[in-house]
């Protein structure tokens, strides 16, 4: 699935659809689920005539300036008087649902920005990131292979808008994306959930949906392989992993699937490949050694906490959660001074993610250094 988080008239009697919605309709499943189950894309991206309406009024009928029309949209997507948008993981929505429930995802979130921004003449398109890693105070960290966001041009100066504020993008960052392959990412989100529920054959009309807006979307594949296993359809999964690993060689996912299935099949031999490959992978993806160390931190394990987080460092050195972790890792394993070194190290490099969270370092790192004046038992 994809992840997600926000970084930053003329009345008409009929809803407005956005010209990037000409897609055709998805075919149906021959399993089941018919093609007028599933959306169309005319029907993701429809924007209800009362949501129009309250875009004309708050910010294209104004005549603001186009930075003011951003800063008015932001406003009407989450204020009281507007939408009153609230985040929910699973609120993998078309915009008209989005409108109803008042709900959305970082991919819900951003097709209605995007499509609102478009239709009040902002210059705003769906971006992908390839990995990226969300913490969270309550639930911990969660690691990723996907998230969306939007991307505005705004006279000659390029941003970013994202729902989530807690997540690291992977070295490349935000990559800007075709409206066929944001619908797979949309088709894909709910084939996962309809899984999910034990929908087997809704999952896979939404699968193959998903690969009928993008033929090489990688997840796709790697799901319908979760799918077919799961349903006992080992051969037909062992295509789809074959396909997925074609396409990308590094995926973890379908490295780890496809050799838990070979082992399933008996093969132990080309299990075994697959799970040696997916090692070297993961030793060279500072995320998953990022991941690793949370594991083992919640284990109480902090010597090993300490060792993937600094391999996680080495390979991603920008990355201040990293440090951060690194530093609460040491400081848990008894030594103090390395501790206030990867503290300082957070603090200076989250300056550009924003005042908040280096002032939040810097509160921590002022808290380890009196623990030790006061002499704490640490190196």
């Amino acid at each position: 699935m994809t992840a997600c988080r926000l970084l930053l008239i003329m009345w008409v009697a009929m809803a407005a659809t956005p010209a990037w919605a000409s897609d055709t309709a998805p075919s149906a499943s021959a399993a089941g689920t018919s093609a007028a189950a599933l959306p169309a894309p005319a029907q993701i991206l429809e924007v209800p005539a009362p949501l129009l309406a309250l875009l004309h009024e708050r910010v294209i009928d104004p005549g603001y300036s186009r930075e003011r029309r951003l800063q008015r949209l932001v406003d009407m997507i989450f204020d009281a008087q507007g939408l009153h948008l609230a985040y929910d993981p699973d609120a993998t929505h078309t915009i008209a649902e989005t409108w109803q429930t008042r709900r959305a995802n970082c991919l819900s979130f951003t097709l209605l920005f995007v499509t609102l921004a478009n239709l009040a003449g902002i210059d705003a398109h769906v971006q992908e990131v390839a990995q990226v890693v969300s913490w969270y105070q309550a639930s911990g960290v969660i690691y990723s292979v996907g998230h969306v966001n939007a991307g505005i041009v705004l006279d000659g100066r390029t941003g970013t808008v994202d729902l989530d504020h807690n997540v690291l993008y992977d070295h490349l960052g935000p990559q800007r994306i075709n409206r066929q392959r944001t619908l797979a990412h949309f088709y894909n989100n709910r084939g996962a959930d309809r899984m999910a529920a034990g929908d087997n054959d809704a999952a896979r009309a939404y699968f193959q949906a998903a690969l009928g807006m993008a033929p090489d979307f990688v997840a796709a594949w790697n799901n319908l392989g979760v799918l077919d296993a799961r349903i006992g359809n080992l051969d037909q999964a062992r295509r789809d992993y074959e396909t997925a690993l074609r396409l990308q060689p590094r995926h973890g996912a379908s490295l780890s699937n496809a050799s838990a299935l070979y082992r399933r099949m008996g093969d132990t031999r080309q299990a075994g490949l697959l799970a040696s490959r997916l090692v070297r992978v993961q030793r060279s993806d500072p995320f998953a050694q990022y991941l690793f160390g949370a594991q083992a931190e919640q284990r109480r394990d902090y010597a090993a906490a300490v060792r993937f987080y600094r391999r996680a460092v080495r390979l991603y050195e920008t990355a201040h959660p990293f440090h951060f972790a690194l530093a609460r890792s040491y400081f848990l394993a008894g030594d103090a001074r390395r501790a206030s070194i990867e503290m300082q190290r957070a603090r200076d490099l989250a300056g550009e993610n924003g005042d908040a969270l280096r002032t939040r370092y810097q509160a921590k790192l002022d808290s380890l250094q009196r623990w030790r004046q006061r002499g704490g038992n640490a190196n």
